[in-house]
């Protein structure tokens, strides 16, 4: 009997061996058609990519196959190193991409900016034996370098997009998109990759994050403040207060630190350019400015020209808020952020719009009815106060 359990619990534990084996690595069981060999590789933590290689110390020269699996459409791939950071601009790409003839290209591309098309031309080095091949659902690029200086470890990236016609189109950007986590430093020697991700991608999410809530959140949360608080005597003047400390904050983290870093993501991302996001943040910025000096020089309350400050400050106010909210979500679309937080900030949003609907409800009928039916009450009372005396005497 025990014969008969032991058996198939063998098969099983096994079977759970090899398929542990086959996740952990899975590039050092596979067999080249061409019958090439190379002693190293390393599976690729994203983009269902490998790279095989054979390094050369005595002269600098690596030998390298560079693997994407999964292939169902046309698309582009590309294996890079940067000799200068460890970011895009600058890499040294090895690209491929099945053509519309039916044809393979394969070809060398210096990229010098973020809005590369992945033009061919001539890398810092040289490049020996390129080819490519496409087939069973796969595409490997070939190709010997020869490195300059007496080094072996080296930054490098990976890359897949989309395909127009024989042009290769920008791959996605998103934050949670893998094509910003194709990226590392990779030891020829030991074989060792660190994957690391890009300054510019957290920098995107740190200009989101603080235009969301200087522009989105602070300024709404001020100008109902400044709209609503003031009605009421016993806030006065903690209103005034409230609403100046709540806007200047939001102009410092909106106008000066999320301004400052959309500059300087836009001098950074050569070729990219999202104009209309950049023209309303330049807007943004000069209407929120103009606010804050006008806020120092505006005019005493018994002034002739208080009335025209208040109708500036009014339009530009409500202009800032209407063009905030706008370019926010003109951001998520930029940064193809998830679902989550477009329905999270709509949800902000949602709340103070109902928010500011009660507070107009109260402040606009039921205030004055309280005020009304108070004026009557002291009034009867008081009348009742003059017959008494007029009857004693």
């Amino acid at each position: 009997m025990a014969r008969y359990v032991i058996f198939p619990m063998a098969i099983f534990l096994a079977f759970c061996m090899l398929s542990c084996i086959a996740q952990q690595q899975p590039c050092a069981t596979f067999k080249f058609s061409n019958n090439k060999q190379f002693s190293s590789c390393s599976d690729l933590p994203v983009l269902s990519s490998s790279l095989h290689w054979n390094y050369h110390p005595s002269s600098n020269r690596v030998d390298v196959a560079f693997r994407h699996t999964g292939v169902t459409d046309r698309r582009w791939i590309a294996w890079a190193i940067n000799p200068t950071s460890g970011g895009m601009v600058g890499s040294q790409a090895i690209v491929s991409f099945p053509r519309t003839d039916g044809g393979l290209a394969v070809y060398t591309s210096p990229i010098t900016s973020y809005g590369t098309r992945l033009e061919q031309g001539n890398l810092s080095f040289p490049v020996l034996d390129l080819s490519a091949t496409n087939q069973n659902n796969e595409m490997i690029i070939y190709a010997s370098l020869e490195l300059h200086g007496n080094i072996s470890t080296v930054n490098h990236l990976w890359q897949v997009g989309p395909m127009s016609e024989n042009t290769p189109m920008m791959h996605s950007v998103a934050p949670s998109s893998p094509n910003v986590k194709s990226m590392g430093s990779l030891d020829f020697l030991s074989g060792r990759i660190t994957t690391t991700r890009s300054s510019s991608s957290t920098l995107r999410n740190i200009h989101g994050i603080l235009n969301t809530v200087s522009w989105g959140i602070l300024m709404p949360i001020g100008a109902v403040i400044a709209r609503y608080l003031k009605r009421f005597e016993s806030a006065d003047p903690l209103w005034f207060y409230l609403h100046v400390s709540c806007q200047l904050l939001a102009y410092i983290l909106g106008g000066l630190a999320g301004f400052g870093s959309g500059i300087f993501l836009g001098a950074r991302s050569h070729g990219i350019e999202h104009s209309s996001h950049k023209i309303i943040g330049i807007v943004l910025f000069c209407l929120a400015t103009a606010q804050v000096f006008g806020g120092l020089v505006r005019p005493d309350k018994d002034s002739k020209y208080r009335p025209f400050f208040n109708w500036f400050h009014l339009l530009a106010g409500c202009s800032t808020l209407i063009l905030g909210i706008f370019n926010i979500y003109k951001g998520f679309d930029i940064l193809h952020a998830a679902k989550f937080w477009r329905l999270a900030y709509s949800g902000v949003i949602l709340t103070l719009l109902l928010a500011t609907l009660l507070l107009e409800i109260c402040t606009r009928w039921c205030m004055p009815v309280a005020k009304r039916s108070m004026s009557d009450t002291v009034d009867k009372n008081t009348s009742t106060v003059v017959a008494v005396a007029a009857m004693e005497v």
